[in-house]
């Protein structure tokens, strides 16, 4: 416990207002929650106290007060580990004031059921903003935020051309259909001394200022030249996240994405942005002779790591494009090597099948306990809300449909279990990988 003459020590006081907070009104502002831990902490004769507000600290050098257990985290299994865990393993007295929850005195059954409790409730919530984000996208209204380089927003929020950073764009498709790579275009807008979408954006929001201004990158200029928003289209669901708890984005499958056209003004017309998008179509396509190179997508730079592409000269000799005896000499090195040497290249193709199995079976085992402590939970969650039938505290239909979203996603996680129980019985019945491509994925490259 810190005392008045720890003055080396802190008392971390907790603020985060999340957006469902913002609609709640005043109750839940973020100064209406410094108040009430500033007046906690007075009273219990806290001192030095230091204020985190939505900045991602902890505050674990001594106490952390928060307002509730929901401030700080709604993932019931991270919010139970730091209570349970972390906190204790540093020595951290953990406060949630309206919970009237204190670590000193230990922590009850309900903390870890009022965890869940804040767990389903970001999960419902997410749910529904998923809900509406998804009706706006099918309307062919913008998902998106954020107002892409080259446009702005007029009175109605709607998207038009910005006269500063529109001729940009249109100047960048331009380049790219004449014939400049990306890389080419980037050097002629940095030595020109453009400014690169991010620092645009810093200069007219007012905050620092980049320290690489003019430095164009490829990844800008590629993702701009495969964006359709600049002939007027608009695309939905481009990505996604697999959960509200994961905020990666992935890039999503051409099927699952929505397109609708001409939905604001064009920056660029069709025609120039068809011509742009055929320059970069994947090299697998045919050439103007016809042909097709059957190493296109398979060939990288060992250096680097960039794709390796077919490249054609008059003057080059056939006979030194020796590409396809190097493949020829290699399949015939792997198959020799399993026919004459057939125990080593078994041993060595079990030997990597062990690997993989060893790193897939780490992963499966901490799926398992993740269900297992997700499944323990929710029957502590039904016992206890059996209890509150028992005692009145809430209706008999009231306990029919928690108890019934509880058994269900118990059920859920229980069918997950037993999937993951059969993939790993498999997984152990067949571990010897492709031999032939263990072998080769071996081999030097070039």
């Amino acid at each position: 416990m810190k005392t008045e003459s720890n003055t080396d020590q802190i008392t971390a006081l907790y603020c985060r207002l999340s957006q469902e907070d913002m609609h709640a009104g005043e109750s839940l502002s973020i100064e209406n929650q410094r108040l009430m831990l500033k007046d906690y902490a007075e009273k219990n004769g806290f001192r030095n106290c230091q204020y985190y507000i939505d900045d991602g600290y902890s505050g674990t050098d001594n106490t952390v007060i928060v307002k509730d257990q929901s401030r700080l985290g709604r993932d019931h299994l991270e919010t139970d580990r730091l209570m349970e865990l972390v906190f204790p393993a540093y020595d951290v007295r953990f406060i949630a004031v309206t919970d009237n929850v204190d670590s000193a005195n230990g922590f009850n059954e309900m903390s870890g059921i009022k965890n869940l409790f804040n767990d389903m409730y970001a999960r419902d919530c997410s749910k529904k903003i998923r809900a509406v984000q998804r009706a706006k996208g099918e309307r062919g209204e913008r998902v998106g935020t954020t107002t892409p380089y080259g446009y702005m927003k007029d009175e109605n929020k709607h998207l038009v051309p910005n006269p500063e950073t529109a001729p940009v764009v249109k100047r960048i498709f331009e380049m790219s259909a004449e014939g400049k790579g990306v890389r080419k275009i980037c050097d002629i807008l940095t030595a020109e001394e453009v400014l690169t979408p991010s620092a645009y954006a810093a200069r007219k929001s007012g905050k620092q200022k980049t320290s690489s201004p003019y430095r164009w990158s490829l990844k800008t200029v590629r993702e701009m030249l495969k964006n359709r928003i600049y002939c007027g289209d608009t695309v939905n669901f481009s990505t996604y996240t697999k959960s509200y708890k994961l905020k990666k984005t992935l890039k999503n499958e051409p099927e699952n994405m929505l397109i609708f056209e001409d939905t604001h003004e064009a920056i660029i017309s069709r025609k120039l942005f068809d011509v742009v998008q055929k320059h970069y179509e994947g090299r697998k396509k045919s050439d103007k002779f016809g042909e097709t190179d059957k190493y296109a997508g398979f060939l990288y730079c060992a250096e680097c790591g960039s794709k390796l592409y077919l490249h054609r000269a008059r003057t080059l000799d056939p006979k030194k494009n020796n590409l396809d005896d190097i493949v020829l000499r290699y399949l015939r090195q792997v198959v020799g090597y399993a026919r004459d040497k057939s125990d080593e290249f078994y041993a060595m193709a079990m030997a990597n099948g062990e690997v993989e199995a060893q790193k897939q079976f780490k992963e499966n085992e901490k799926l398992r306990s993740e269900y297992e402590s997700k499944i323990s939970q929710l029957d502590n969650a039904m016992q206890l809300l059996f209890m509150d039938r028992s005692n009145g505290k809430i209706t008999d239909e009231r306990y029919d449909i928690l108890s019934a979203n509880f058994e269900k996603e118990q059920y859920e996680l229980k069918s997950k279990l037993n999937a993951l129980d059969a993939s790993s019985v498999s997984e152990s019945l067949s571990t010897t990988p492709s031999s032939t491509q263990r072998y080769a994925g071996s081999l030097p490259r070039y």
